[in-house]
C-alpha cells in the first residue's frame, strides 16, 4: 500500500505511476479487494474521497501492448544489401568460415539438397506419409504440396496432418501454399518425410477411464 498526503491531489498520480492522467483509469479497493468505486474528478483532493485501508488501482488504456509487434517501425534490409554488408554477423561467419560458411558443413548440406531434390521427386499430392523428424514424434498426415517455396530455399513438403499437430494453415509468411485446418498444416523436409501406406491412427483413450 502506498501512503498519500493529506493534500495531494489525483493529478500527481501522473508523477506516481508515469502513466497519463488523460488516460488513466483510478479504482478504489477495500481491504478485503473488493472495488468499492472509481476517481473521476482530476481535481479531487484524496484525503476528501479516500477512507484509511483503501487501494488505489490505478490502469493506463493507452499503455503498449508489448506482445503485438505488427505496428512497430522496423528497420528492413533486402537479402541482396545484406550480403554485400561487410559488418554483419553473416560477414563474420563468412570470414572465419563459421556455421554454414564451413567448408565441412557445406558438403554436408549439399548433400541434405540433394537427397531432398530426390526424394521430392517421387512425391505426389494426396500421398499418404509419415514425418519423422529428428527430436519430434512421428506424425501421419496427407502430401499437400511439393516443391520449392519462397520462405526458404530448397525442396519442402506441405503436409496436412491428421491431428491438429502443425504449425499452421498452409500459408507462409503471407502466401498460400494450400489448404487445412489451423494448426494442421506444415513443411518438412522430404528426408524427414515416408510415402507409403500410413492409415490415420485411431485414438483409444477415451475408450478408459
Amino acid at each position: 500500500k502506498q501512503w498519500y498526503q493529506r493534500r495531494v491531489a489525483i493529478t500527481a498520480g501522473e508523477m506516481i505511476t508515469g502513466a497519463s492522467m488523460d488516460t488513466m483509469k483510478i479504482e478504489l479497493y477495500n481491504e478485503q479487494n473488493k472495488l468499492v468505486g472509481n476517481l473521476q474528478n482530476n481535481d479531487a483532493i484524496l484525503s476528501n474521497v479516500l477512507e484509511s485501508g483503501l487501494r488505489l488501482h490505478v490502469t493506463d488504456k493507452a499503455v503498449m501492448n508489448f506482445q503485438d509487434v505488427s505496428n512497430v517501425e522496423k528497420f528492413e534490409i533486402s537479402k541482396e544489401e545484406y550480403d554485400k554488408r561487410e559488418d554483419s554477423v553473416q560477414a563474420f561467419k563468412k570470414k572465419n568460415k563459421m556455421g554454414r560458411f564451413n567448408p565441412a558443413v557445406q558438403e554436408k548440406l549439399a548433400a541434405q539438397a540433394e537427397e531432398n531434390k530426390e526424394k521430392a521427386s517421387k512425391m505426389n499430392v494426396g500421398d499418404r506419409c509419415e514425418t519423422r523428424t529428428p527430436n519430434q514424434p512421428t506424425r501421419r498426415g496427407e502430401v499437400m504440396f511439393v516443391g520449392q517455396t519462397e520462405f526458404k530455399d530448397g525442396y519442402w513438403v506441405g503436409i496436412k496432418f491428421d491431428d491438429p499437430v502443425g504449425k499452421h494453415d498452409g500459408i507462409v509468411q503471407g502466401k498460400r501454399y494450400f489448404k487445412c485446418p489451423d494448426k494442421f498444416g506444415a513443411f518438412v523436409q522430404p528426408r524427414h518425410c515416408e510415402i507409403g501406406d500410413f492409415p490415420a491412427e485411431v485414438d483409444f483413450s477415451d475408450d478408459e477411464i
